[in-house]
């Protein structure tokens, strides 16, 4: 028996309220908490005391993306992990190969839309976003608990499809002319324009698009905007060939994947070392808006 059908990557708060309790549906709270350390530059918690204490979407259970659906091994956080590593994290969380998954988080759908990609990339796709995610879901006064779920294990088989990354050789050759993409970068904008931000080098990659993922939300709802206004963020990006997607760290890149995929792109790919990995090279090119 699978799960409910989804026909979009992106669910309504409404939908989920009238499938809560469904067989094969898992509804996972893949928050992330990001903090200042002492020296300045970013950190990043588990969402998972939040979850804990602050509550959660009824039986939601928690994915800790820092240490199970990343590499903890890897130099760069948010590294995404091998299919063997994926497939244990994601059979813990009580899914399997005909599970429906919904995803969601107390910000504004960048740490969802993260898990939504890796599933993607791993070879499954019955997995959509919570559009608003828990903030409109608390708004519209719908139910919650507080306290742990234990998921049920579950085996999945993950299929590895390295074709949704892009490496930093890739984002070079377009940056020198010798390959064809659109580069969309999901920074804030005052790191977009390089007037701040927690790296060395500021700025952005040349000729890059500013989609930030911010930006891709209505204020008031935490809900995605329109099509025809993701359209106008996006619209450089939609008659190319191929998409690339980065920011930091890959995270708020995949808001940025989840945008173009609603909005019928099906050639992105996310560069998965973003600026964490392009700005410490000084031989690498960064632009900035300043005059």
């Amino acid at each position: 028996m699978s799960g409910p059908v989804l026909t979009s990557p992106l669910v309504s708060t409404q939908w989920l309220a009238d499938y809560l309790g469904s067989d094969q549906l898992v509804i996972v709270d893949a928050s992330v908490i990001p903090y200042k350390q002492p020296n300045g530059r970013p950190g990043f918690l588990s969402g998972h005391e939040q979850y804990l204490a602050a509550g959660h979407i009824p039986d939601a259970v928690f994915a800790d993306l820092i240490s199970r659906f990343s590499d903890p091994e890897a130099e760069l956080p948010f590294t995404h992990s091998s299919a063997e590593a994926f497939a244990a994290a994601a059979g813990e969380l009580g899914i399997d190969n005909e599970t429906t998954v919904i995803v969601y988080d107390a910000a504004v759908g960048q740490w969802a839309s993260r898990l939504w990609w890796l599933f993607r990339t791993f070879g499954y796709d019955r997995v959509a976003v919570l559009d608003g995610g828990y903030t409109k879901w608390i708004a519209e006064t719908r139910a919650t608990e507080v306290g742990h779920v234990e998921p049920a294990p579950a085996t999945f088989t993950a299929i590895e499809h390295p074709e949704f990354w892009a490496s930093r050789d890739d984002v070079e050759s377009i940056v020198a002319g010798d390959a064809e993409a659109a580069l969309v970068c999901g920074l804030p904008p005052k790191e977009f324009a390089g007037e701040e931000g927690p790296r060395a080098r500021l700025g952005h990659i040349p000729g890059s698009i500013s989609a930030p993922a911010g930006r891709l939300v209505d204020r008031e709802t935490n809900a995605f905007l329109p099509e025809e206004q993701l359209r106008g963020i996006l619209e450089p990006a939609l008659d190319q060939k191929r998409v690339i997607a980065y920011c930091a760290a890959g995270i708020a890149a995949s808001a940025d994947a989840l945008a173009l995929t609603v909005l019928g792109a099906r050639n992105v790919v996310i560069y998965d070392g973003s600026l964490n990995e392009w700005a410490k090279d000084e031989s690498l090119p960064l632009a900035t808006l300043a005059s």
